[in-house]
């Protein structure tokens, strides 16, 4: 059942938005105790940052918490599709990271991503080197080496929910059409009551001309991300990565879980990067079992010296 009490995101301290390299604006909200450790923290492909914040609401009082969004997601204003891929994914993030130095100082960052962010992340630090550090990726869809059993597994339900990102219902009356859709999706049954509200209103924007709320992502975009995300050579440079990386994973026992589980764990087994399941969530874990999920972060984030 949805509640019904809506959950207010406090103003950001601080917001700047930074110019990417082909013109697009991605806005950076500072949260939380200027002079604490410093996270920053993005989402997953469709979604936007906000619709977290039953997770990364609970770290504003003891960490300098600066959020994002991903380009044509949430509250960045819509920009050209062509720029829309993963190539350019990893050179925003190389602006965002000198941005936030530039801005707010230059100190040690922890990365905190989930999904898209997460293996944008991946990828960022493989080929730029060290820039968050530590890095917690959540559930990360890790295309499967080649000759993996899971790579066919990761290929067919990437392209089902592409699928499905292309028939999604692209205009709503109000924010509430969409967290009552939320709420009764099977795979999403497991979020917090709050949750739904949240990432409706996150993944909207207004359309004042036409009166009505329109998806922040266009579908087509949603869509192409998932059939793109197909680089097999990150899984074996994961034993690489120059900054400490641990993998929280959804329960790769549940009975609404998705491959990026079982692909997570399998990375550690042959990696040994670190890992950790979070039990009774799926893919979205951050919103079903957010304290959960900061004690497994906080552990790793403790046992590399970032917080004491």
């Amino acid at each position: 059942m949805m509640d019904k009490t809506q959950v207010t995101i406090p103003e950001p301290h601080a917001v700047f938005e930074a110019i990417m390299a082909d013109g697009a604006i991605i806005r950076l909200r500072r949260h939380g105790v200027a002079g604490a450790p410093r996270l920053v923290l993005s989402h997953g492909n469709g979604l936007a940052i906000d619709g977290y914040f039953s997770f990364w609401g609970r770290l504003l009082e003891r960490y300098d918490v600066i959020v994002y969004d991903f380009r044509n997601h949430g509250q960045n204003p819509p920009h050209h599709p062509a720029g829309h891929h993963w190539k350019r994914f990893i050179q925003d993030d190389e602006r965002i990271w000198h941005t936030i130095r530039e801005q707010w100082g230059a100190r040690p960052m922890a990365g905190v991503f989930h999904s898209l962010s997460a293996v944008t992340a991946a990828m960022h630090t493989l080929e730029m080197g060290r820039r968050w550090a530590p890095l917690v990726l959540f559930d990360p869809p890790i295309h499967p080496r080649e000759g993996h059993p899971l790579q066919a597994v990761q290929i067919f339900h990437e392209g089902e929910i592409a699928r499905r990102a292309r028939r999604r219902t692209e205009r709503y009356k109000d924010p509430a059409d969409l967290a009552q859709l939320f709420a009764h999706v099977p795979q999403f049954k497991l979020w917090r009551p709050e949750a739904y509200e949240l990432m409706a209103r996150a993944t909207l924007r207004r359309d004042e001309a036409a009166g009505d709320w329109v998806l922040a992502c266009p579908r087509e975009l949603e869509a192409h991300v998932f059939e793109s995300n197909r680089d097999a050579t990150i899984w074996p440079r994961m034993k690489n990565l120059p900054v400490p990386c641990k993998l929280i994973c959804g329960d790769p026992a549940n009975e609404h879980k998705q491959p990026p589980a079982l692909i997570g764990r399998a990375i550690a087994e042959e990696t040994l990067v670190e890992y950790e399941a979070i039990a009774h969530t799926t893919h979205f874990l951050q919103i079903e079992r957010p304290g959960e999920c900061i004690r497994a972060m906080e552990q790793f984030l403790r046992k590399h010296g970032f917080i004491q």
